[in-house]
């Protein structure tokens, strides 16, 4: 074995034990922020489903799909939900009643999508659909490929039967204060990469893309007493308005009730481009 090829293979040796360490103390720090954050907030959100602003009538119905943040774990309250915000800001701007549904389950990670699909009732068809979902995939190691691919397939099931939908994109891991470093700074490049990869995804199959790190994620690095809730991971009733605040631009331009979004949303790739929809329902 000549010189050169053993310097090479001995680096490579170094880098694989690195990686290897590195690895073991990632996951010893995870569990070790896990442990710390514990569930104090339980695993079941508040259940905000109902008709909101009944007397307006002509109901909107609308649909969360996801994670613990769609299903709204951390809200004192079912109004203070991510769905009890959203309806309730999106009755106000249309005047009219909107229907919510929640579908979305605490722990669910971007592969979960189809199972919640499946829940729905037969020929039940949301006027929008709004999805957050990404956390999990992140601390649980999923890769962006599969992620990617599953929330496209949602993406499309949703779409080809009829409905508007809104992807608020993989909020940015590194605002979490429990989780050690490096651990944060990691978790803050692989949910910003998982986050770029839903807006391409989302956008190709026609839905709308809310870049929750850039709209909201200033909010909790800046304010995490007001924002989080007791347990420091998951959003606050506050933290939930705003973060449905942010959100309700894309909503209502999928709605056709307004004519354009502010920085961070990005619609689908045939509005931006052509303005037309090449043979998705919609």
């Amino acid at each position: 074995m000549n010189r050169h090829l053993r310097r090479l293979l001995t680096t490579a040796g170094v880098a694989a034990t690195a990686v290897t360490v590195s690895r073991y103390g990632l996951r010893r720090q995870a569990a070790i922020a896990r442990a710390a954050i514990g569930k104090p907030l339980g695993e079941e959100a508040h259940r905000a489903d109902r008709t909101w602003k009944k007397k307006y009538g002509d109901p909107v119905d609308l649909l969360l799909l996801g994670d613990s943040i769609a299903a709204g774990l951390g809200a004192e309250r079912p109004k203070d939900t991510l769905g009890g915000q959203l309806a309730r800001r999106l009755a106000k701007a249309t005047h009219r009643a909107v229907r919510l549904r929640t579908a979305a389950v605490v722990g669910a990670e971007t592969s979960d999508l189809a199972d919640q699909l499946a829940t729905l009732p037969a020929g039940y068809v949301p006027d929008v659909a709004v999805v957050v979902v990404g956390g999990n995939d992140i601390t649980h190691r999923v890769r962006v490929a599969d992620s990617r691919r599953d929330l496209g397939a949602a993406v499309r099931a949703l779409r080809e039967s009829g409905a508007e939908v809104v992807v608020g994109t993989c909020p940015d891991l590194g605002a979490l204060r429990p989780l050690p470093q490096p651990l944060r700074t990691l978790g803050s490049r692989a949910s910003r990469q998982l986050a770029a990869a839903q807006r391409e995804v989302a956008t190709e199959h026609g839905g709308y893309a809310v870049a929750l790190a850039e709209v909201v994620g200033p909010f909790f690095i800046t304010q995490p007493d007001e924002m989080f809730a007791l347990d420091r991971f998951h959003p606050s009733g506050a933290g939930y308005r705003r973060t449905a605040k942010a959100m309700l631009p894309s909503v209502l331009l999928a709605l056709g009730h307004a004519a354009s979004v502010p920085f961070g949303h990005t619609p689908p790739v045939w509005t931006a481009v052509s303005g037309s929809d090449p043979g998705v329902p919609g």
